[in-house]
């Protein structure tokens, strides 16, 4: 009789122990599995700043590179266009054609300094020696931008197809506690394996928690990269085009 009423008492403190949601449940878990929560909360928290960050940093980018492309178009002077690129530095274009301008003023100033002036003549026309440095100025100047505009993204996707399989580590090893546990008690009842069961679901939650938001903006990020990629190409080609007519 004593002993039934042991078993009675124990069976009812096991099942109150798991009673208090979350906090509760951690309470039960293992130190490997509280290092693997660990670090899929530091992913989570990291992954968190960055979508925040670059997504602030890449609005601001699309917003400004449409006002740069609108004072470009309207502007009738380089010098007038660069004297507004202080104001618009988050965009990338800001760069591709402040790299343009400083090799067309070197281009031209190396031509103006060659070409000899005679007394009472006008000036010489200014002019671009070589296009095709220029064009290389432009794609340098683009790659850099690009760079720029990807780091960080790169820890998402990173985040995205680590964090399922370290998730997957917490929940086989919860599952390794619930047998061991059948294994040393000689039972399977649910007072026995719900530390390691619970341990095991927990893990899978929380990697998936962080894997699935990560994916998401990784994607969406880069597609927005892909735009302004695309925005940057496209205005290489316009400025080479418009030093062609003009300086040479």
């Amino acid at each position: 009789m004593a002993s039934t009423v042991l078993v009675i008492l124990g069976q009812t403190g096991s099942s109150t122990a798991f009673q208090g949601g979350v906090i509760g449940l951690l309470g039960h878990t293992t130190g490997v599995a509280l290092g693997v929560l660990g670090l899929l909360a530091v992913f989570s928290l990291v992954s968190w700043a960055i979508i925040l960050y670059k997504g602030i940093a890449l609005q601001r980018a699309l917003s400004q590179s449409r006002t740069f492309l609108d004072v470009f178009r309207k502007s009738t002077k380089f010098s007038e266009v660069n004297s507004v690129c202080v104001q618009l530095q988050a965009s990338p274009l800001v760069g591709v054609f402040q790299a343009g301008y400083q090799e067309v003023n070197q281009q031209v100033r190396g031509a103006g300094d060659k070409a000899p002036v005679q007394p009472g003549s006008p000036p010489p026309r200014p002019t671009v020696r070589s296009l095709e440095s220029l064009s290389r100025a432009l794609v340098r100047a683009a790659t850099a931008e690009v760079t720029r505009l990807e780091r960080r993204v790169t820890f998402l996707a990173t985040t995205a197809s680590v964090t399922p399989f370290v998730g997957l580590f917490g929940t086989v090893w919860g599952i390794m506690n619930a047998f061991e546990n059948i294994g040393k008690l000689g039972s399977a009842n649910l007072t026995v394996v719900a530390p390691g069961i619970s341990e095991a679901l927990i893990t899978t939650a929380m990697g998936l928690a962080a894997a699935i938001p990560a994916a998401f903006f990784f994607n969406l990020y880069n597609s927005r990269i892909k735009v302004l990629s695309s925005m940057m190409d496209d205005f290489a080609l316009e400025f080479l085009n418009i030093v062609e007519r003009n300086f040479t």
